[in-house]
């Protein structure tokens, strides 16, 4: 029996990828466990392997295609004793067979209008109550969202054809066809000259604020970059977190210089490698990593998620460290950082940040985690304040060590200091609770060496 493969949903969040790449052709045979194609997400590029054996019959979207729906026929896999060519033959039928009533549609449309345009230009008992439940989401093609937005129809109104109900091509064709087209503009016009606040013409205002912010600038004097799907993930998610999230931020200044002396101490005693290089070097950001960590476990009121209907109290302390990379950031979790090693926790950020920067991560090496660090000390910042990312309840700003005057006893002598700045959702720890936690994260920071015992 011919098997369907579908665009897998590669994490819970996943709505469309693109199908970057097909590692298998046309006529190859098919093992279980074998990688089919590559698969982008807005954070990752992830392999699809097979879960059947037989002859990959056909291709049915081409590598190369951008925003690929979750659940969408992307190939069609021959079983055993199957002839492949028949089975890629029949394996576009349904296609045609589904067709069939709406391309025959403009034929009887004009001696009955009302049937075709019913879908279209009316609630629809179909299409309607999908996109009701689909929410803001609608899946239809490119080319027919772009007929749709020429012809003024809504979408949303529109019965889809296609694999799981998607909305292709023929869908809006029909609907044109039958009068859907101008039954819904002259209703989006009105709404959209009256008052802003109805649903159908939303999209207008964010359109005409990129124009008018271009008209800002002089033609020519600037490049426009299209958002990729990272950015525009990025953008949603820190706009969801600022307007949903009460924060409140704590800064205190630690002095490092034992930290450092301990840092060096550890990398000079590293073992060597057979090839001569140490087998570990130990950076800052690592022991602020293991310092968070081990506050969490001692402040394990501050060690929460918030959800409406409760509070989430973690076991252990999954870190959460922001990696930049081309064209955004992600921030790959050290679990359980509390209980590794220093010489650990360092080995498995490279590995992790190196395929971070590669779109190699796997969406449990990225999503979830307690709490989260964000470092910028590096490019010579000295505070700064960072946005939540929910699930967690804080994150940690470390900003550089610079040497000042500090009073000791009295006297004042230089020290390396390096400022952190707590940014945490007051739902979930209060100022108390998130000035404890501080309290933790600095004892172990000025004294380090309570971080190895």
């Amino acid at each position: 029996m011919p098997v369907n493969v579908l665009m897998p949903a590669l994490s819970p969040t996943m709505e469309k990828g693109n199908l970057a790449k097909w590692l298998k052709k046309e006529g190859d045979t098919i093992k279980s466990g074998d990688v089919l194609a590559e698969i982008e997400t807005d954070k990752a590029t992830m392999e699809v392997e097979a879960i059947d054996e037989g002859v990959l019959a056909k291709i049915v979207v081409p590598e190369g295609t951008a925003d690929v729906p979750v659940n969408d026929l992307i190939a069609i896999i021959a079983g055993e004793g199957e002839d492949a060519k028949a089975v890629a033959s029949a394996g576009g039928a349904p296609a045609p067979k589904a067709a069939a009533p709406a391309a025959a549609a403009p034929t009887p449309a004009a001696a009955a209008p009302a049937a075709a345009s019913a879908p279209a230009a009316t609630p629809a008992p179909a299409a309607a109550p999908a996109a009701a439940q689909a929410g803001s989401r609608i899946f239809a093609s490119p080319l027919a969202k772009r007929i749709a937005k020429d012809a003024g129809l809504d979408l949303a109104a529109i019965a889809g054809s296609g694999p799981h109900g998607r909305v292709v091509e023929r869908d809006v064709q029909a609907a044109i066809a039958g009068g859907g087209a101008k039954a819904a503009a002259p209703a989006a016009a009105p709404q959209a000259a009256e008052a802003p606040k109805p649903a159908a013409p939303a999209p207008a205002p964010a359109g005409a604020s990129d124009e008018a912010t271009k008209k800002l600038f002089a033609a020519g004097s600037y490049e426009e970059i299209p958002h990729d799907g990272m950015r525009k993930t990025i953008a949603r998610r820190l706009t969801e977190a600022k307007s949903t999230i009460p924060h409140f931020y704590l800064t205190v200044e630690v002095e490092i210089d034992a930290l450092l002396a301990l840092r060096e101490q550890i990398n000079h005693g590293a073992p060597l490698t057979k090839d001569g290089k140490p087998s570990f070097k130990i950076s800052v950001n690592d022991m602020v990593i293991k310092a968070y960590a081990l506050a969490l476990k001692a402040v394990p009121e501050a060690n929460v998620s918030w959800t409406d209907g409760a509070m989430l109290k973690h076991k252990h302390a999954d870190v959460g460290v922001a990696v930049s990379i081309p064209g955004g950031l992600i921030t790959p979790i050290i679990r359980s950082a509390e209980s590794k090693t220093l010489s650990a926790i360092s080995g498995e950020m490279k590995d992790l940040a190196a395929r971070a920067k590669t779109r190699k991560l796997k969406p449990e090496e990225y999503q979830g985690g307690t709490g989260s660090v964000s470092n910028l000390g590096m490019f010579g910042v000295k505070s700064f304040s960072a946005i939540v990312n929910p699930p967690h309840a804080s994150i940690l700003a470390v900003g550089a060590g610079i040497k000042q005057p500090v009073v000791h006893g009295g006297e004042i002598k230089v020290a390396t200091v390096m400022s952190l700045t707590l940014s945490t959702d007051h739902r979930a720890v209060d100022g108390a609770l998130g000035a404890e936690l501080m309290q933790a994260i600095r004892g172990y920071i000025e004294k380090p060496m309570s971080m190895l015992v």
